[in-house]
């Protein structure tokens, strides 16, 4: 049966992002439209979707290296921060859009709380991510044979 580890990582977010938006429990926060994604960014994200789309990634990447805390996701986000003349540095993404889409994905039940470790997979977020992306890999290997061979 295949899993997340076998199909694309963008195609798996973008569908997985759909169907975070079809739930009641994931729902960008008022703020949303205005916020920036980390210090390193100059302006707002210009997709209107762009909440699902990070939730539906934060999701992917507990599942490949959960349990993960909201540090390491501020890690994973960040980027490098433009300093005019000056050599750039690094700058974590925001915490508080980590946070809240871990609180959602929580509320959801795809995830848990493990102690000090941060949050990890639960059965019922596991087996919805396998489903998901069975159904992708017979949708894929119809459009591109080549990917049969994962």
């Amino acid at each position: 049966m295949p899993t997340v580890y076998d199909i694309p990582p963008s195609v798996l977010i973008r569908r997985l992002a759909q169907d975070l938006k079809s739930r009641n429990e994931i729902i960008a926060p008022d703020w949303a439209d205005y916020v920036k994604t980390g210090a390193h960014k100059e302006r707002a994200p210009d997709d209107s979707d762009w909440w699902y789309m990070r939730c539906a990634s934060i999701l992917r990447k507990v599942y490949l290296n959960g349990p993960i805390g909201t540090e390491r996701l501020r890690i994973a986000y960040g980027g490098k921060q433009k300093r005019g003349s000056k050599p750039a540095h690094f700058k974590k993404g925001s915490g508080a859009i980590v946070r809240t889409a871990l609180q959602q994905l929580e509320r959801a039940g795809f995830i848990k709380k493990r102690g000090s470790k941060g949050r990890e997979m639960t059965d019922i977020g596991r087996s919805y991510m396998d489903k998901l992306a069975a159904g992708l890999k017979d949708e894929l290997v119809r459009a591109i044979p080549e990917l049969e061979k994962y």
